[in-house]
């Protein structure tokens, strides 16, 4: 996994053999922060990364001086490495959680610019992601959901679904406040 712009980028991070997740490609990375560069002042921004996993998409949107980043994964493995390469980079402004994002985001009540959302593929109920950001009200003014899931999923539905993106096997889904 590597650093695409920004103050770490070209650096490289290995996960460990048994990690549990997958990290989102960089083909798939570079067209979305090609989007969300047109889109947020990075330094200004809070973000939320859910299912975070490698930590690819925090460590990229730190790279790029996110304000605050906050990453949620519930698997030790994942937890271990993104708290391993917090402390490397002696990221201040990273704030890891273990736990499951669904309860993260029963208790939440910060609101992010951004929040970034890649479950697993097969996983049931990705829509309630949707559904409990919005009811909850997590996002600032402006401020961009987006999940990353497999074609077999669909989030037109939603009120605040704006736009699908495809880059290869892999969607983002994006949702704007209404």
């Amino acid at each position: 996994m590597r650093v695409i712009s920004g103050k770490y980028k070209g650096r490289r991070f290995s996960p460990p053999r048994n990690f549990p997740s997958r990290p989102t490609t960089d083909f798939a990375k570079s067209a979305l922060f090609n989007i969300l560069n047109n889109q947020f002042d990075f330094e200004t921004c809070k973000v939320l990364d859910l299912f975070s996993g490698t930590g690819s998409i925090a460590l990229e949107c730190i790279s790029r001086g996110a304000l605050n980043v906050t990453s949620v994964d519930n698997h030790t493995v994942s937890v271990k490495f993104l708290n391993k390469m917090r402390a490397e980079l002696n990221e201040k402004n990273w704030h890891i959680h273990k736990g499951d994002a669904f309860e993260f985001l029963k208790h939440e009540s910060n609101k992010y610019d951004i929040i970034f959302a890649d479950p697993p593929f097969a996983m049931q109920g990705q829509q309630l992601i949707a559904a409990m950001v919005f009811e909850k009200q997590l996002l600032n003014p402006d401020g961009l959901l987006i999940i990353e899931h497999g074609r077999e999923n669909s989030f037109e539905n939603i009120t605040q679904f704006k736009e699908m993106r495809n880059y290869g096997g892999v969607q983002f889904s994006f949702f704007e406040s209404t």
